[in-house]
């Protein structure tokens, strides 16, 4: 049985079967010859890819295996396939922070201008331009590196080129350090206006130095911001000396460059200096100088006096806008509050002011005075900006005080414990300058004998300076309870320095020969006692109140009284010995009290700057 089976498959093997077994090995052999084959090309492109890759071609019209492996000799945070979208989407290049190897953002190494080269052997997209407007100096801008073509800043190698390369594009010198900038690269600010090249777009750094990638079509107002804040404060404050006072200030929109240096300027450090471009109103131009102050009125043949500005060491004190300054006080009340000296301040203001409103008429006294002395207050409207500019008269911001005696006569004393009584009239207006100093230097005051009142209980004896204190803190507690620092801005001005010579203002002290300013400090008096006690009770205030302490910068000004020039008509005494009258407290109009309102002027601009940035914060 097994015998026929074996003849019988022997015979199938021999027969028909043969062929078709054939058949289906032929098959099986062309299928594995295909896929060795496949393998084999495989490996060999495999091989030939790794080979190519490092043994990078250094021709530049072949950038791929160039710019997919360059990375390995620099330090990036892009990622690895960055290069590869860089050369099909050129604009699209992705944020990235570069330091060469061994470089960092030295630029020493640097060309000596700024440099846009085009090679015309790359291929890119037309020559489309477009414009970068930079800052008026560089000189202050982090350096930057140089970058080659088809570099983005996330590539790191740097190559030299030649100074002679074809199809260069040169810009004016206006940097001490150049860059060789190429196309589809991100490029630093230059100082001119730079003309890039097709594919490029601009690129600002910031303090620290790393570039920051924008495109060429997403500028934004905030670039200039950016821009500016490259430059260093040294460079801030040297611009800001050398630019001449006159050109700062003919707008509200110059004055504005300028306000982060007066923030945290002390606008009493300072001198003197002669500019022919004032005063800020013309002399005689404003009638309603009192007699007291119109030195030029009153005979006074010299006018230098009139031709100083102050100047802090700091920063660059804006002349007065008296129309931006009318803007800012708009629906608003300035009020000063204090003795003559405030009413000297007043009145130059208020005239500072008038100049600049074509329609004369459209300024008054609210209450049609025309003479300044006598009154409690006064109040100057602006009717096209319903603004008005009040004075109080206050000498001690505390109230004069009538004692009745046992005789049915009255004594005269101080109330150290109540506030001024035309209080409640001014605790709500917006801006509020106080003054007191000039009154604790009369006689009855500086004795201090049976004159000051708490309560009911009148000192037989008391210090001055005490004295000062006491009123000062009914002063400041009536301030913290009864005006709204959110709405108010407090100040008080400083003791104003005087300068009689031979005597007092009561006996024959006089200045009229004085017609410059003093130039050295160690002329200069000592700091007044009365305004250290008023340092220390600003202090304690829970109210922010600006100290505006013309201490110092009136001592320099013997040069600015009225002096004899004080008043046309002269009683038969004061004809008899005119010299022994002299007024060496006050201030001629125009004159020094313009430089205070100035200061006045650039706070306002500074308290403006910080409410903005609160609203912003909020």
């Amino acid at each position: 049985m097994a015998d026929t089976t074996a003849s019988k498959h022997l015979s199938s093997t021999n027969g028909g079967n043969i062929i078709t077994d054939m058949k289906n090995l032929s098959s099986l052999l062309k299928t594995r010859t295909t896929v060795t084959f496949a393998y084999g090309f495989m490996l060999a492109f495999v091989a030939f890819t790794i080979f190519l890759a490092f043994s990078p071609s250094p021709n530049s019209s072949s950038p791929w295996f160039t710019n997919i492996f360059s990375s390995s000799a620099s330090t990036s945070t892009a990622s690895p396939d960055s290069s590869i979208f860089s050369y099909l989407l050129p604009n699209n290049t992705p944020t990235t922070t570069t330091t060469p190897r061994g470089q960092g953002h030295d630029s020493s190494s640097l060309p000596s201008q700024n440099t846009t080269r085009i090679n015309n052997t790359l291929s890119q997209p037309p020559n489309t331009k477009a414009e970068a407007k930079a800052p008026p100096s560089a000189k202050n801008l982090t350096p930057s590196t140089v970058l080659q073509p088809h570099q983005t800043a996330n590539s790191s190698i740097v190559i030299k080129e030649p100074d002679f390369a074809n199809n260069q594009t040169q810009t004016a010198p206006n940097s001490n350090e150049g860059q060789v900038l190429k196309p589809n690269q991100t490029t630093v600010a230059v100082p001119s206006t730079t003309q890039l090249a097709a594919n490029q777009s601009e690129n600002t750094p910031t303090k620290s130095g790393p570039f920051v990638k924008k495109n060429s079509g997403d500028q934004e107002k905030g670039d200039v911001k950016s821009v500016a804040s490259n430059f260093t404060a040294s460079h801030l404050k040297k611009q800001s000396n050398v630019t001449k006072q006159s050109n700062e200030t003919d707008s509200g929109v110059d004055v504005k460059q300028g306000i982060d240096d007066l923030v945290n300027c002390d606008f009493f450090d300072g001198k003197w200096v002669k500019d022919d471009s004032y005063p800020l109103y013309r002399p005689g131009s404003c009638s309603l100088i009192d007699e007291q102050f119109n030195c030029i009125l009153n005979g006074r043949p010299d006018k230098d006096y009139q031709k100083y500005k102050w100047r802090p060491q700091g920063c660059t004190l804006p002349r007065l806008n008296p129309g931006h300054m009318l803007d800012m006080l708009r629906g608003k009340r300035l009020v000063f509050v204090g003795d003559s000296l405030n009413r000297n301040m007043w009145e130059s203001l208020v005239c500072i002011l008038k100049s600049s409103v074509k329609d004369q008429s459209k300024v008054f006294e609210v209450n049609g005075r025309v003479h300044f002395r006598g009154e409690a207050s006064y109040s100057f409207l602006f009717k096209d900006y319903n603004c008005t500019v009040e004075f109080f008269v206050s000498p001690f911001l505390v109230q004069e005080w009538e004692l009745p005696e046992k005789d049915g006569s009255k004594k005269e004393t101080l109330r150290l414990d109540l506030v001024g009584r035309s209080s409640s009239q001014y605790k709500g207006a917006d801006v509020i300058v106080f003054n007191t100093g000039h009154w604790w230097t009369h006689d009855k005051t500086s004795r201090g004998k049976d004159y000051y009142q708490e309560g009911s209980h009148v000192y037989d004896e008391l210090n001055v300076l005490e004295a000062f204190r006491k009123a000062l803190t009914t002063w400041a507690r009536w301030v913290d309870a009864n005006v709204n620092p959110m709405k108010s801005l407090v100040l008080f001005r400083g003791y104003s320095a005087s300068h009689f010579s031979g005597g007092q203002w009561n006996s024959g002290g006089q200045c009229d020969s004085e017609v410059e300013p003093i130039k050295n400090v160690t002329y200069l008096r000592e700091y007044p006692p009365k305004m250290l006690v008023l340092e220390k009770v600003l202090r304690n205030m829970k109210t922010h109140v600006r100290y505006l302490n013309v201490t110092q910068m009136t001592d320099f000004r013997k040069d600015g009284h009225p002096s004899v020039y004080r008043k046309q008509n002269l009683s038969p005494v004061e004809r008899k010995s005119p010299l022994l009258f002299q007024d060496c407290s006050h201030w001629c109009l125009p004159g020094v009290p313009d430089a205070w309102n100035e200061i006045l002027y650039a706070e306002l601009l500074v308290n403006e700057k910080k409410k903005q940035q609160t609203q912003k914060r909020q």
